[in-house]
């Protein structure tokens, strides 16, 4: 890919879809195969800081809707990392619902792949993609695994994860994410590891030039 422009994958799907799993997936496969290191971007990272808010607000939060994400320096930095420029991402805990002082120096990568819920909801940043991939479970599944992970992973208790799933996360899925299938290019199931779906990535990359990096 040399003195060619970066290209960007977006890859959405419902919070406990896999996305991150076929992410990681691909990120492994066009390392061995084509000897490339992915350049992976999480939207997470892009939340609003709330510090300025009380703890008991912040928790009231509604963090599936559109509004809870810094788009306007998601798309910065985007546009910054092609046209060749390193950014300073943020780095956003879940726990307390806050952006750290500390920041992460992301530099330009010939394949960038944005993996978050709603990667695929705004036009503008929608508009930057190379590639829009939707990551398509049940939703008992998801809510299942996305129980599993915030226990385990982010410190929230039973009850809680079940009341913010039943009164944001699964409307916010069905108003805004679902819908994302419509505009994704290719949608992928991931019930279980598909395998198919990762070689049919990598092969795209392999075809944009993947392995001449610059």
């Amino acid at each position: 890919m040399a003195n060619q422009q970066p290209k960007i994958i977006g890859v959405s799907g419902g919070s406990g879809s896999g996305k991150t799993t076929l992410v990681r997936m691909l990120k492994e496969r066009c390392r061995e195969l084509l000897g490339l290191d992915l350049l992976v971007l999480q939207v997470d990272h892009y939340y609003n800081d709330m510090a300025h808010l009380p703890e008991d607000e912040r928790d009231a939060r509604n963090y599936d809707h559109p509004d809870a994400f810094d788009t306007a320096l998601l798309g910065e930095h985007l546009s910054q990392l092609l046209a060749g420029q390193p950014v300073a991402r943020p780095t956003y805990d879940y726990a307390t619902h806050t952006r750290t002082a500390e920041t992460v120096q992301i530099n330009p990568s010939p394949i960038i792949v944005l993996d978050g819920i709603l990667t695929l909801h705004w036009p503008e940043i929608r508009n930057l993609l190379t590639l829009s991939v939707y990551v398509d479970v049940d939703d008992d599944v998801r809510c299942l695994r996305r129980l599993r992970r915030d226990i385990r992973e982010r410190g929230r208790n039973v009850d809680g994860v079940i009341h913010q799933y039943l009164a944001t996360v699964k409307p916010m899925h069905d108003s805004f994410i679902a819908p994302q299938k419509l505009v994704a290019d290719i949608i992928v199931s991931w019930m279980n590891y598909n395998e198919r779906a990762v070689a049919m990535l990598a092969g795209m990359v392999a075809a944009w030039g993947g392995g001449g990096v610059r």
